[in-house]
């Protein structure tokens, strides 16, 4: 338990190192998937999203490139952000799909023993939040993965050169055993205040709505590794820019299409699924095709019907069971030629993305990247809950750039040094091993 006493503080003070800027890799992190693990993965998809079956003042920077980890898989990716004074560096999921920044504190319950942890006792401008008990406020987040408690702390968090003091986030002291891997030691949200746990402003959007950033934009373009058995286990991930966008990693025109505010205000980053088409047909869509584009989440999950829908356009395909229940199979040999549109540009899904490996060894039937979020839920796809959750299997083949002000995510084709629209750029940053895009165009 951290200690206590610290008095709190209520109004946080904006300030950031005045940095040229800088452009910096994502990386991913790799394990040996199974099948059967996207299987898991749905599972608590669908449980972060509510589907579980019965229930119910300074100088501004202009942009900062953050570096991202690609872990497992293409399963998640990560970023680093730097908490405390002096500050102590730790790589967090980049999630728009959550609004909550927590990291592991010393001490911290069923975290393994190389599991980074922040050392409260080692911060000068740490601040203990205080509940009604005048004891530190305690806070739980349940994520489909699992859950963790901790007590809301406040202090100086800062990322690519920007920076807020008394920054609210999480000092967590319990997890789920097995939430946390490798060098990963907790979540950024980068959704909306409105869907925050803690009840705390994040961090991007405190930049954004105090005028922080030159444009109040998040971009994105993260990296395929799941077509490389030989990929190490922590590698890059591609790009995250903070208060702009980096115009070497896209080619044309970006598309920004207007968010969904299902409370009258925006909670997640919104998008109606307009169209999606299979081999050149047309499927028929089922009506509140509401999506969450989320950084954070590996797959594609949308409504029973409207998978069901996709499937039928591609021959030999079929529900899958057991642990891969809500999955759908195809023959291995099939190239699936799929693409979204959320209203205006219809973007292509690679076939690598979208084929997860055979159900069982020796199989001919792979399993698809688009799987049932809804099945055997009775929860309705109103009050909140979009039908469709979008993840890296599609991100992976646009640039996106998330606007604050007004409300809207953009897509745009990767450029040629991001891997056009193969995405088969392959820059490790950690050791510049393989350089199969140009570098210097990356981080220019």
């Amino acid at each position: 338990m951290i200690p206590l006493p610290l008095t709190l503080v209520a109004l946080s003070c904006l300030s950031f190192a005045g940095a040229e800027p800088i452009h910096t890799p994502l990386m991913r992190k790799r394990s040996a998937l199974t099948v059967d693990d996207y299987g898991v993965a749905a599972d608590l998809l669908r449980s972060k999203y509510g589907y579980n079956p019965g229930s119910t003042t300074s100088k501004r920077q202009n942009a900062a490139g953050i570096s991202i980890i690609n872990q497992n898989s293409d399963t998640s990716y990560l970023g680093a952000v730097q908490i405390g004074t002096p500050p102590q560096s730790f790589n967090v999921v980049l999630d728009t799909g959550s609004s909550d920044l927590w990291v592991t504190g010393k001490g911290c319950a069923s975290c393994t023993s190389t599991t980074p942890s922040f050392n409260y006792n080692a911060s000068s401008t740490l601040q203990i939040s205080q509940g009604s008990n005048g004891q530190p406020a305690a806070v739980s987040i349940t994520y489909g993965s699992g859950a963790v408690n901790g007590y809301l702390v406040r202090d100086t968090v800062s990322m690519g050169g920007f920076q807020v003091t008394l920054q609210p986030w999480l000092l967590v002291d319990q997890t789920t055993s097995g939430l946390l891997d490798g060098t990963d030691a907790g979540i950024m949200g980068l959704a909306y205040d409105t869907i925050a746990n803690t009840g705390a402003t994040p961090f991007w959007q405190t930049l954004a709505a105090g005028g922080k950033l030159s444009t109040p934009e998040m971009s994105f373009w993260i990296t395929r590794e799941s077509n490389n058995p030989n990929a190490p286990t922590e590698t890059f991930g591609g790009v995250f820019t903070l208060g702009g966008q980096n115009q070497t990693l896209y080619q044309g025109d970006v598309e920004f299409l207007p968010l969904v505010e299902n409370i009258g205000k925006p909670t997640y980053w919104l998008l109606n699924v307009t169209a999606v088409t299979v081999n050149g047909k047309s499927v028929t869509l089922p009506s509140g095709n509401v999506a969450a584009i989320d950084t954070g989440t590996t797959l594609i999950g949308g409504p029973s019907a409207a998978v069901a829908a996709i499937y039928a356009q591609i021959p030999g395909s079929s529900q899958l069971s057991g642990n891969l229940a809500g999955f759908y199979g195809f023959p291995c040999t099939t190239t699936l030629a799929i693409s979204f549109s959320f209203g205006g540009q219809s973007w292509p899904i690679n076939t690598a993305d979208m084929n997860l490996g055979r159900v069982s060894t020796g199989s001919s039937i792979c399993a698809g990247g688009i799987f049932d979020l809804t099945a055997g839920s009775n929860i309705g796809t109103g009050g909140g809950n979009p039908s469709w959750v979008v993840g890296a299997t599609f991100l992976k083949n646009v640039y996106s750039v998330f606007r604050y002000q007004p409300a809207a995510i953009g897509f745009a084709q990767l450029s040629n040094a991001a891997g056009g629209s193969s995405g088969e750029c392959h820059v490790w940053a950690y050791s510049f091993q393989e350089l199969a895009c140009p570098v210097a165009e990356v981080f220019n």
